[in-house]
């Protein structure tokens, strides 16, 4: 493995070198971080529903709540052609980062560095309608390109490195360059929220309601669950989406099937709470929303966020196809997976063609033993 890998800091005293097949049971390795579960398209509804409170004067301070990284610029023309049927792909990415209130969230030490620990490929059908949505394992090895940052650093390819090295090296460029490598798809936007914010959201909120198949227990993550229908707070949700002991084979895995179901939970909590009816809770998840955001430029403005959410607000979560890239263990390490190429491309080249993933795309491949653990309440 390149030395510019990024191995879970759970895994002590590991080297590159020759790599040596594993046996028996996957190991479950320790992690103090908390995981950014991506909904960013989805909190934006909470600016959206704004706009039509006749609270415009508000949105210059919501304009400088957002942040944004002109990816285009950065990336320049060597990349995918946009698609021309009307559809839509947006790379969510969920950072790390220890700086200011993370750490005290997640743990760990603030060494000026982030990763990305959630990643997902949003594809918007055309027509708005409904969506696909692929999440890519974090531990996944892939082959990097060269990229460049945001502030003009290169940085060159580096061959069967850890997916979310990409971030941590090149920043959101990298991580967009990296995708769109892998998949051959046309990133039309990025968006990128972290854990502090994901609380927070959830707290705004009033709490998201799930429920449970099995009793769900990890000290790690600070989860203690029954199984039955909870009603979680902020810091509840996010021991749910970061844990990876409790259920399942302990992989990175199980982790994005909790996530890909908490999403679609949130989906329906968002689509259910009255907002209009509430100006205070409306401007708290505006205000939580656009802080929590960093997006390409061209999203980079309240007005330009309204608009690109209004056309998502007819997505609920009985619209949502949630996948994950087909993968399979490496054999030689058990704590990393390998893209399934021939499985990966049935993936890439529907949503090239708008067209729904196939169900053969992702049968028989890794996937983390905790599909339907979790489950939006009844």
């Amino acid at each position: 493995m390149s030395a510019e890998s990024t191995p879970d800091p759970a895994i002590p005293g590991k080297t590159s070198g020759p790599r040596h097949r594993s046996k028996g049971r996957r190991r479950r390795p320790r992690s103090g971080r908390r995981k950014a579960l991506l909904v960013a398209a989805w909190t934006a509804a909470g600016v959206v529903a704004l706009g039509g409170t006749g609270a415009g004067v508000l949105f210059f301070k919501l304009n400088g709540n957002l942040q944004s990284v002109d990816i285009d610029q950065v990336l320049g023309t060597d990349r995918p052609e946009k698609a021309g049927n009307g559809s839509q792909n947006i790379l969510v990415l969920g950072s790390d980062t220890r700086a200011d209130g993370n750490r005290e969230l997640g743990g760990g030490t603030d060494d000026g560095t982030a990763r990305s620990d959630t990643a997902m490929v949003v594809h918007v059908h055309k027509g708005h309608k409904k969506a696909s949505v692929v999440s890519i394992p974090r531990d996944t090895l892939v082959d990097r390109p060269a990229c460049t940052d945001a502030d003009g650093g290169e940085h060159p390819a580096a061959d069967e490195v850890m997916f979310n090295s990409a971030y941590s090296t090149g920043g959101a460029a990298c991580a967009v360059k990296t995708v769109e490598s892998i998949s051959g798809l046309r990133m039309d936007h990025y968006l990128e929220v972290d854990f502090s914010g994901f609380q927070q959201l959830v707290d705004d909120l009033g709490g998201v309601e799930v429920t449970t198949s099995e009793d769900i227990e990890d000290p790690d993550s600070h989860l203690d669950l029954q199984a039955g229908t909870h009603t979680l707070d902020g810091e509840q949700a996010l021991g749910l989406v970061r844990t990876r002991h409790g259920v399942g084979d302990g992989s990175d895995l199980g982790r994005i099937q909790l996530q890909q179901a908490f999403v679609k939970a949130l989906a329906d909590q968002v689509k259910d709470i009255g907002l209009l009816g509430n100006p205070k809770k409306l401007y708290d998840i505006a205000d939580t929303a656009t802080k929590t955001l960093t997006t390409d430029s061209d999203l980079g403005s309240v007005n330009s966020l309204m608009s690109f959410a209004s056309g998502l607000k007819g997505i609920d979560a009985s619209h949502m196809n949630m996948v994950t890239m087909p993968v399979v263990y490496d054999p030689a390490d058990a704590n990393r997976v390998l893209v399934e190429k021939t499985k990966a491309e049935q993936v890439w080249t529907a949503l090239k063609n708008d067209r729904p993933v196939p169900a053969a795309a992702t049968r028989g491949t890794a996937s983390g033993g905790a599909e339907g653990v979790v489950n939006s309440a009844p």
